[in-house]
């Protein structure tokens, strides 16, 4: 039958299987080879004997680098002494495609190695890990907003205005028309919510921002949502109860690819309520740390670092003043000069994570 190498393990002693994957690593004992074969769902150990398959197909797998393809026919073989307490001793192989040349990628290679082999690199144990775990929490993300009866909404790529801010505006000449790629689906779906009450998009957004920092992408996968009739506590609960949920779905859901990464967490660390912090006593905490910033001013990475690391779990800065944010925010009725706005900030220096507010209408 046929099997997956992240499976074989919980297959019965003896189980006849076919696995298809690429060779991770090879060791030789003389006539006796050992592979790491790995597909999409994890690695298995196969034992290879030349006296026990055709010369040409062990002589073929024996000269095969890295990342060469092969089918396995082989039988389910428990021993304590295999990586993940099973193996596959082979009856046949056959090599469909060998590498061409010397895997690249060797320890310790830097950050624009990997980028500049980027489709090797997402072949690795932990690069694999990340891209699963996003894919969970993308998963999550969206049942949260179905369950909660918010409306899926696909949004135009391209734009004409801004929404963030025109220096940050990547230019397309569209037909010989000037338009730009969009940095948020804001204003499309502020629309929607006349048409459907509650939506929500998952899509790129752009930034035309050289700085080479974790906060500052060119391109990045934006959530976005939008509710008619919702005040800025109505929003706080919104955002609370998706990260809060989504999160601990995703941590539930992710606790091999946690493990592998070195990055286990409870459900308890995401779980609201999550502490409210107005501007003020913002600036307040950070006057406490030496840090002082005149009243008006945005937060910055450095200032939002100070202020993560007073919490364990992720906070909400709140009401920042009108100068600090954008035209659309709707204005404090018990302080003009202030803004209901709400931004989460995730603790561990990583800064804020969701954007929110009222709108001004």
């Amino acid at each position: 039958m046929l099997a997956d190498c992240g499976r074989v393990n919980s297959l019965p002693d003896g189980s006849e299987v076919e696995l298809r994957g690429w060779i991770r690593s090879k060791r030789h004992h003389g006539r006796l080879m050992f592979i790491d074969l790995r597909d999409g769902t994890g690695v298995v150990q196969v034992t290879l004997k030349a006296a026990e398959l055709p010369e040409a197909d062990f002589q073929a797998v024996s000269s095969a680098g890295r990342e060469s393809a092969v089918v396995v026919w082989g039988v389910v073989v428990h021993d304590p002494r295999a990586p993940g307490g099973a193996e596959v001793r082979a009856r046949k192989i056959e090599l469909l495609s060998a590498s061409l040349e010397e895997f690249p990628i060797k320890k310790g290679v830097g950050p624009r190695f990997l980028s500049d082999h980027r489709h090797l690199a997402i072949r690795s144990p932990k690069a694999a890990a990340i891209l699963r775990f996003r894919s969970n929490l993308l998963k999550s993300i969206r049942n949260w907003f179905e369950r909660e009866g918010f409306v899926e909404v696909h949004c135009p790529t391209f734009i004409t205005a801004a929404v963030e801010g025109g220096a940050t505006l990547f230019e397309v000449n569209y037909f010989g028309k000037k338009v730009y790629l969009t940095q948020s689906v804001q204003f499309y779906q502020e629309a929607a919510i006349y048409s459907l009450g509650k939506v929500y998009s998952i899509q790129p957004s752009f930034r035309a921002e050289r700085s080479k920092t974790r906060r500052h992408l060119t391109e990045f996968w934006h959530v976005e949502g939008e509710m008619a009739f919702a005040g800025l506590d109505d929003l706080m609960r919104v955002v609370e109860r998706l990260v809060g949920e989504a999160s601990a779905e995703t941590l539930e859901n992710s606790r091999e690819l946690l493990r592998l990464l070195g990055r286990e967490r409870s459900p308890e660390s995401v779980e609201p309520p999550y502490h409210r912090v107005k501007y003020s006593e913002a600036l307040d905490i950070l006057a406490s740390k030496g840090v002082h910033l005149e009243w008006g001013s945005d937060l910055g990475a450095d200032e939002e670092k100070i202020l993560t690391m007073e919490f364990d779990k992720p906070f909400f800065l709140t009401h920042f003043p009108r100068k600090a944010k954008a035209f659309y925010h709707m204005p404090d009725p018990a302080n003009p000069e202030l803004t209901l706005s709400a931004d989460l900030l995730a603790p561990e220096g990583y800064g804020e994570i969701v954007g929110s507010g009222q709108r001004i209408h």
